[in-house]
């Protein structure tokens, strides 16, 4: 299901929710020449149209670009910012994180454009001729868009406004809900859309359903301590006939060197049409498509290539014969493409959690490029591993940026689009427009729906359940069985990291367990010249602020800022 970003048109035109036109003339007219909430919503294509639209917001707001997306995983235990852009990507919380700072602006108004937006659909459904199983459908689709936007402001902001009516009218007395009371919103959209959508076999690819919608209420129940209900919501997506983690082989490249976790990452092999039954909502992406967003003219969609794969192709090291080994533009082969070195691995990432079990999977030569060859045909190098040259491991600053050990997911080595090589023989690209990362991405995946359930038994007390649905992902990564006694919240947050990385959108989780201050403050190395390494994270950061801006607007009432932040 490709989206086309034109449809954006019959969802985006009510103003930001908190900002509404109040002129009753204008309300009153029904345009005839454009398109608008009054004469939009008329039949079965306009609505679904509409929630495309929300969509195409969604994996906008999670997954496309290199700025906001990638806010979900900077300045975490995950990693920093090596670039030491201290007023960006979190180089420094305090410079990054204000309340008149983009990062902060940005995922509130985002969350509340598809709040605004769903709300429009829902309210012009109801005096709608669609028949009630059209009806009862698009609400649980555009419920489900509104359960995860309140589910995410609530783990970024704390408790947010509740707006659950289109808003006609200027409105400037909105006051924040407890953050039980937002989550407990997010249970009711999210629950009345696991009970209304279809099937995971039922859809198209990219479609959400109620497994997404069950997976999702699962978290939600966790952030309520509702353990039991949690555990029920996630089963239901477990032990789903249609769904089931990859164990074998499969895919576009199953017959070249690899494993079962790299196929999982390969293009073409995260749907259930590739036969993955382990996606469960997977942003659809395409190259030169109508609606695909990626082009190979550009660099559009998602960009974890550009941040997190490190750039050799800057190495300021030479041979004997004065000639640089790598070449000099990003190469399709396991160098890491056209990444630019932005996002470093913590130390944690990159060594820690696989002290546990260095033979891992999830850490091989596949999945963790930890040595590359040298790729320049010039250079007397040439074919030599990094790792054979002492002098490339003794300063830090020497592979802070230039090469360091990442994911292979983020990047497609041998893979890039057929337009992006300037020469298909050494597999250089094209350095204006590649360094997007050319697969369709998971949002969520059913290794993920077990380690929810892991958490929540171990929110009951149950670390032997919960030690056994860690194990059935480990059993899959062939690494060590752990033990109920092993079992504890720390080691389901090193768990995902193992298994998710920098797929997951960290800071959610990190926000939801209150924990993104420790864990930072424990883990992110920052970087090695800058004061303080430039982290410095307190602990009210484990809250975004609300925006200034929003706060200023709203005239008629309190918008309450979080504690530690000054307007």
């Amino acid at each position: 299901m490709k989206i086309s970003s034109l449809i954006r048109i019959l969802i985006l035109l009510p103003v930001f929710w908190i900002s509404s036109c109040n002129e009753e003339a204008i309300l009153k007219e029904i345009p005839l020449d454009f398109a608008s909430p009054e004469n939009a919503f008329v039949t079965k294509e306009d609505f679904d149209l509409a929630v495309n639209a929300l969509y195409d917001l969604t994996r906008g707001i999670l997954s496309d670009g290199e700025h906001r997306p990638l806010d979900y995983i900077y300045g975490t235990d995950l990693g920093y910012n090596a670039a030491q852009q201290l007023n960006e990507r979190f180089g420094s919380y305090p410079a990054t994180l204000t309340p008149n700072s983009e990062q902060a602006r940005f995922h509130w108004q985002q969350y509340y454009k598809i709040i605004s937006s769903a709300n429009i659909i829902l309210n012009r459904l109801e005096t709608s001729s669609l028949g009630q199983d059209q009806k009862v459908l698009i609400q649980g689709k555009s419920r489900l868009f509104r359960g995860l936007a309140y589910r995410n402001l609530t783990h970024l902001y704390g408790g947010v406004p509740l707006e659950l009516e289109e808003v006609t009218t200027d409105k400037k007395n909105y006051v924040r809900a407890s953050r039980e009371e937002s989550y407990l919103q997010a249970v009711e959209d999210l629950a009345f859309a696991a009970e209304n959508l279809p099937e995971i076999d039922k859809v198209k690819d990219g479609e959400i359903t109620n497994l997404a919608a069950l997976h999702l209420l699962a978290e939600t129940y966790l952030a309520l301590q509702q353990f039991d209900k949690a555990v029920q919501a996630a089963s239901l997506v477990i032990d789903d006939p249609n769904t089931a983690l990859m164990t074998s082989r499969f895919g576009s490249r199953s017959t070249e060197p690899g494993d079962v976790y790299w196929d999982l990452f390969r293009r073409s092999n995260q749907n259930r049409s590739a036969g993955n039954k382990e996606g469960i909502w997977v942003f659809q992406y395409e190259v030169d498509l109508l609606g695909g967003v990626i082009k190979s003219s550009a660099k559009e969609g998602p960009q974890l290539e550009r941040d997190c794969a490190p750039r050799p192709y800057s190495f300021p090291y030479k041979d004997p014969a004065g000639i640089t080994p790598f070449l000099s533009l990003g190469v399709s082969d396991y160098t890491g493409g056209r990444g630019i070195g932005r996002f470093r691995g913590t130390d944690h990432f990159v060594y820690g959690i696989w002290t546990l079990d260095w033979k891992d999977m999830r850490n091989s030569e596949y999945n963790f490029v930890r040595d590359v060859k040298f790729n320049n045909p010039a250079s007397e190098w040439y074919g030599r591993w990094i790792s054979e040259f002492d002098i490339f491991k003794q300063r830090t600053d020497d592979t802070i940026r230039n090469f360091y050990p990442y994911q292979s997911k983020v990047t497609t080595p041998g893979n890039h689009p057929l337009e992006l090589f300037v020469d298909p023989i050494l597999k250089t690209l094209n350095a204006s427009s590649a360094g997007t990362t050319y697969t369709d991405q998971y949002f969520i995946r059913l290794a993920e729906t077990y380690l929810i359930r892991a958490e929540a038994y171990l929110g009951m007390g149950n670390t032997s359940l919960a030690a056994e649905d860690i194990n059935i992902i480990r059993k899959r990564a062939q690494a060590k069985l752990v033990t109920p006694a092993q079992v504890s919240i720390s080691f389901i947050l090193d768990e995902r990291m193992r298994e998710l990385g920098v797929e997951e959108k960290r800071r959610l989780t990190l926000n939801r367990l209150g924990l993104l201050y420790d864990r930072t403050s424990k883990y992110c190395n920052g970087h090695p010249t800058a004061a303080k390494f430039g982290v410095d994270v307190a602990p009210y950061h484990n809250v975004f602020p609300i925006p200034y801006s929003e706060i200023e607007r709203n005239t008629g009432a309190i918008l309450e800022q979080n504690p530690g932040y000054a307007n």
